[in-house]
């Protein structure tokens, strides 16, 4: 039963990878595995010889001599365990979503493209490239990739140069979504499974993260295509009327953001509670301003159903992802399924023990960068997110081991050295049309040279520290 439900893994897993070629979303591949996974363990609970108690990140003793209900009772309380635990990094997805869209509901990112004055398209690209590092590491490298690209089409007119750009600001994005708790879904993971603190993540993997950056970023600077000016359309930035309340919904919404790591450290609450205070503010702003706009001295219906329309809390939740959110779900859970049996861990041993030690010792513990270097590349291949969810219960590292600090930089990184490797890239992708093989003969390359570069800076920054 265990090899049936690896070969269910690895086939959902090959959908997900091909989707392009399949022209199935991954979200359906996610899902089926997921649901298919856990009720083959259902079904063939009693032929297990071993279970992952993940609240004791331990295996379960003589659990093949135990009783039919005793399993069953294990295998509904590890899936309420994996479900809460997906779900708080869900509701901490939608949270930080709806925001942004609030804030792009008052045309607030039209503030950023305000401070773009230059025509060098050299400056250009460090002033993307900088907005990119920053914006991930405060909005997520999703939503910041998002808001840059559609910055970029307006900016930049020649869709081939435009490409250039998307392609560094994926790398950009990637390496500012890693040394924030909240910058992309990985570290988020890693964070709210109590695996990094903010302080520390920062502390271990800004330089490393500012130089995965700043080294393809210069190196692109000498290519033709960032050689000479853009042309702007002036007439079409002067056709727009940008809102009174943008900058103020911009400011508002990144500060209420970047409060989530403040408040968890303060109440101990789990992440997604502060995000939910930070979503709720915003709202509270949002309906104020919202209502402004509608001339209060008419009373009558038809101005109450316009407000019920224009709410720009309802019109931000409507355009959340949700096909990424499920996705997520599905990925996570069916690597819940995997872990549950016993074969992550197993798997972690035989890897530790097989694979020659590279590292450091760290309070005690060989830690094999090698290991972590493959999970890095091999997230270029495979989405990061479930390659994180499987180190969490391969690992059993405490807290702040710097492990889990070099695998929130690996697996956040390593992603852009393909343009399928992380969701700023898929998501550049479907924006910009950009082609598989384009992107691998052009940007790729840049990619892993500041992955690398990036990795040689946490060394050094591990040996400071």
């Amino acid at each position: 039963m265990e090899t049936l439900i690896i070969i269910v893994f690895i086939v959902g897993y090959l959908a997900i990878t091909l989707e392009h070629n399949l022209k199935i979303d991954k979200l359906i591949p996610a899902l089926v595995m997921m649901a298919i996974s856990w009720a083959m363990i259902s079904f063939g609970i009693d032929d297990f010889s071993s279970w992952f108690d993940s609240s004791k990140h331990g295996l379960v003793d003589n659990f093949e001599g135990l009783g039919h209900e005793d399993k069953m009772h294990y295998l509904e309380e590890t899936l309420l365990h994996h479900l809460g635990k997906t779900a708080e990094i869900l509701v901490f997805l939608l949270g930080a979503m709806t925001i942004v869209e609030i804030i792009d509901y008052f045309d607030g990112f039209s503030t950023i493209k305000g401070y773009i004055k230059t025509k060098s398209k050299k400056k250009v690209l460090w002033i993307f490239a900088v907005l990119a590092f920053i914006l991930s590491a405060i909005i997520d490298n999703l939503t910041a990739t998002i808001v840059l690209i559609s910055i970029l089409q307006k900016i930049v007119h020649d869709r081939t140069t435009r490409l250039w750009f998307a392609g560094l600001i994926v790398i950009s994005a990637n390496a500012g979504g890693a040394w924030s708790p909240i910058g992309d879904v990985t570290t988020t993971m890693l964070w709210i499974g109590d695996k990094v603190t903010t302080l520390n993540l920062i502390k271990y993997l800004f330089i490393p993260s500012l130089i995965c950056t700043v080294v393809p970023v210069f190196i692109a600077s000498f290519l033709p295509a960032f050689k000479g000016d853009l042309e702007f359309d002036e007439e079409e930035d002067n056709d727009q009327d940008p809102s009174k309340f943008g900058p103020t919904m911009l400011y508002l919404g990144l500060a209420s953001i970047v409060s989530v790591p403040i408040f968890k450290t303060v109440t101990h609450l789990p992440p997604y509670v502060g995000m939910m205070l930070a979503l709720g503010v915003v709202a509270i702003f949002a309906e104020i301003y919202s209502h402004s706009k509608f001339s209060l001295s008419d009373f009558d219906r038809t101005e109450s159903d316009a407000h019920a329309r224009h709410s720009p809390v309802h019109h931000s939740l409507s355009k959340i992802e949700m096909p990424s959110i499920l996705f997520f779900l599905g990925i996570l859970m069916a690597v819940a399924a995997l872990e549950s049996l016993g074969l992550l861990f197993g798997f972690a041993n035989t890897l530790k023990e097989s694979t020659p030690m590279v590292g450091t010792e760290i309070d005690g513990t060989a830690v094999s960068d090698l290991v972590v270097l493959a999970l890095g590349v091999g997230s270029a291949i495979i989405d990061n997110v479930p390659l994180v969810a499987a180190s969490l219960g391969m690992f059993s590292e405490p807290m702040d081991d710097q492990l889990w600090h070099f695998i929130a930089y690996s697996a956040g990184t390593g992603g852009s050295m393909l343009i399928i490797g992380s969701a700023a890239g898929v998501v550049a992708m479907g924006m910009e049309k950009i082609d598989f093989f384009w992107y691998l003969r052009k940007i790729s390359w840049l990619a892993l040279v500041g992955f690398i570069a990036g990795a040689l800076g946490f060394f050094m920054t591990r040996m400071w520290f």
